[in-house]
This record gives structure tokens, sequence and C-alpha cells, in this order.
């Protein structure tokens, strides 16, 4: 018999960025698949969960879980009550943390280490939070889910963890949202944008150094400059300006155009990544690279680099550069100079990105919950 699993969606964010977009597909596919199923969540997001999974008992947290302290400390007193209320017999905590004494089996998510391999990144504040959160989830947690075999093998590496406690399970893409866009669908985001037809480069995405947005910005500076109608950059996505991006704009030539929408509607989202004339995702490490697979569905050429996740997602069908602003600048350039390329790329990109479904995740995930009833962690019982 399956077990009936409660998954704590109450930390997805408001603007659905990639975390969002992970949560909200695994539990469409999960009760697709007729999944015993219950889902806790802040009370906004009630009639997206239920329209999402209507056989899944849905349950809202109290007002207070729109703050992130608060959140925190419903989640190790709160979690393991609802647990109890509808019965659970495991679960599963998406992004990192977990209850200390959550009383039934979980399954933690872990999307990637970059907290202990590249502490610079974040916030010391930020990077304490998480280090302290991953290594308890290691410990503690029935089992653990990784979205890529390089955050397993991080976890291994960096954290000793035990590699028969952790499960791969690829995210998805949805491709009723995210797919080669029409001309129209084009053209309007495009108008909105203030382009009107001209070129772009795109990147979607938070703004925030592991995403190596001020190396991109240099490069695609260096790599249009000369060029007679150069292609505009535009930066879609949430997150402040860093002292490094700032230099960057600061730095790019008067007749170059830089633009920064902020966060996109879900519906722009094909024809924003579908009309560029590449998607650059020049990231410095990531847990799976969700937007590649998704600029890969929209059938647009893809320039990434070769840092942890990222072959697994983009295999040969997308361009890789170094991480650095000028392996970034003769990247690019080499594509833009190269149309035959960007067309043999897209194409490859869209029969790539029809290899990854939600569906196929929501399987893997259902393996592991049935492994973490099956053998609970010795902690996990704890109350």
């Amino acid at each position: 018999m399956a077990p009936r699993v409660l998954i704590d969606a109450t930390d997805v964010p408001a603007d659905r960025g990639a975390l969002g977009r992970y949560v909200d597909g695994l539990i469409a596919a999960l009760d697709a698949a007729a999944a015993d199923l219950a889902v806790v969540c802040q009370r906004s997001d009630e009639e997206r969960y239920g329209r999402l999974a209507p056989s899944a008992r849905v349950v809202t947290g109290p007002t207070a879980l729109s703050h992130r302290s608060a959140r925190l400390a419903w989640e190790q007193s709160g979690l393991p009550v609802v647990a109890q209320q509808v019965d659970a017999d495991v679960i599963h905590v998406p992004y990192y943390s977990m209850p200390l004494r959550p009383g039934r089996p979980t399954v933690v998510t872990v999307h990637d280490v970059t907290y202990f391999t590249e502490p610079e990144l974040y916030s010391p504040v930020t990077s304490v939070f998480f280090k302290s959160a991953i290594r308890t989830a290691a410990r503690r947690a029935a089992r653990l889910i990784v979205p890529s075999k390089a955050t397993r093998d991080e976890l291994e590496r960096v954290l000793g963890a035990d590699p028969t406690k952790i499960d791969v399970a690829y995210h998805g893409v949805d491709h009723q949202l995210f797919h080669r866009p029409g001309a129209a669908q084009v053209a309007q985001v495009s108008s909105r944008l203030g382009l009107h037809g001209k070129p772009y480069i795109a990147f979607l995405g938070v703004l925030e150094p592991r995403k190596n947005v001020a190396a991109l910005i240099t490069g695609w500076a260096g790599a249009v400059a000369d060029i007679d109608d150069p292609p505009a950059l535009v930066l879609g996505g949430g997150g402040g300006w860093s002292e490094e991006v700032d230099a960057a704009v600061a730095a790019v030539p008067p007749h170059l155009r830089l633009i920064r929408p902020g966060y996109l509607r879900f519906s722009d989202l094909p024809g924003f990544l579908g009309g560029a004339l590449v998607v650059a995702f020049p990231s410095k490490g990531e847990g799976f690279g969700l937007p590649v697979l998704e600029a890969m569905a929209c059938g647009v050429p893809v320039l990434t680099t070769h840092n942890t996740s990222l072959p697994e997602v983009g295999g040969d069908a997308v361009a890789y550069t170094e991480p650095d602003a000028e392996s970034i600048r003769v990247a690019l350039r080499a594509l833009l100079d190269d149309p035959s390329r960007r067309a043999t790329l897209a194409d490859a990109g869209y029969a790539r990105s029809q290899e990854f479904s939600w569906a196929a995740s929501a399987e893997a995930h259902l393996a592991c919950y049935r492994r973490a009833a099956e053998h609970p962690a010795a902690d996990a019982s704890a109350v």
C-alpha cells in the first residue's frame, strides 16, 4: 500500500521562482499519479493547490507563515502536528530544512551544496543557516532527494552523507507552459520589453552572485559592442543589484541596451525565452538548472557552463563556456556569428527537453517515499 505523504509547501515564494515551479510541478504530477497526498501551504496558495491537486487534502497554515522566521519556528512545532492531523506516513520537506522531532519518517530535498563549496556567494547568515540545515537533514532524515547526480556526489564528498539513503529525481518541465512560441507571443513580449522586434540575449533567474550576472553583462558587452545592430541583454528575474553588478553595468558602452524587467508573467516566458537569439545562463553552480531546461523546451539555443549539474541537463544540446567574462564573450560571439549552429542547438535542445517530465520526477519521488516509510531513520520517530 502506498504511503500517505504530507508535502510542506509553506516556503514556496509568491513569485513562483525555480523552487515554486519544482513544488508546483511535483504536486500536480503526484496527484495525477494517484498518490495518497496531503499538502500544507500558505493561505494565499490554498486555491492554487486545490486546483493543481484536486484529489489531495490541502491544509493551510497560520497567517504568520509569510514571515520567514515565523515559518521556520512553525516548521519545528506546527508541521509535525499537521502530519499527525492528516495521518501522514511520510513528511516531505522540499527545501533543505526539517523538524528536529518530526514524529514520522521525513524526506528532505537538498538542491545543492554550494553553501559549503562556495560560501562567498552568500551572506554569512544565509550560509550558516543552510549549512546547519543540510547537516541536520543528512544526519536525521529518513531519505534525501537530490535533483542531480552532481548534487548526490557533492553530498557524499563534502559531508560524507550515506549514499544508500540518497535518491536522484531530476526535475521536469511543464511542456504546456514552456513550448516553442508563436510569432504573436514573441511580438507581444518584445513590445512589452520595449524592444519592438529588436534582437536580444535573455537571462532568466534570481540576480544573485551564484548566477554570475556581472560576468554575463561584461561578456555580453564585449561580444556585441562592434555589431551594427547589437542585441540587447534582458535580465529577467528578481533580486537586488550587487556592487559587482553595479560596476559591470556602469562599464557598459552607452550605445548598448540592458533591460531589467524584473519578474515576468508565466504566460510571457515562452515568448521571452523563445524569442531570444540565445538564452545565456553562465551559473557558477546549480543543483539542477531549471531555466536551462525551460529554455530548451522553448526551442532556443542555450549557453551555459560545465559546472555541477548543468551538463546533466544540457548534454550535447547546449553550448558551454567557462564562467569568466572573457570566455563568455568569446562563446557568445561565436554563437551570434553562426546562425546555423544556433538553429542546430535550438532543435537539439528542444528534442532533449522532451525527455524530462514531472511525471517521471513524481515516479522517482514516490519510490523514495516508499523507501522512507519502509526503512525510517532512527531519529525520525522521535517525539
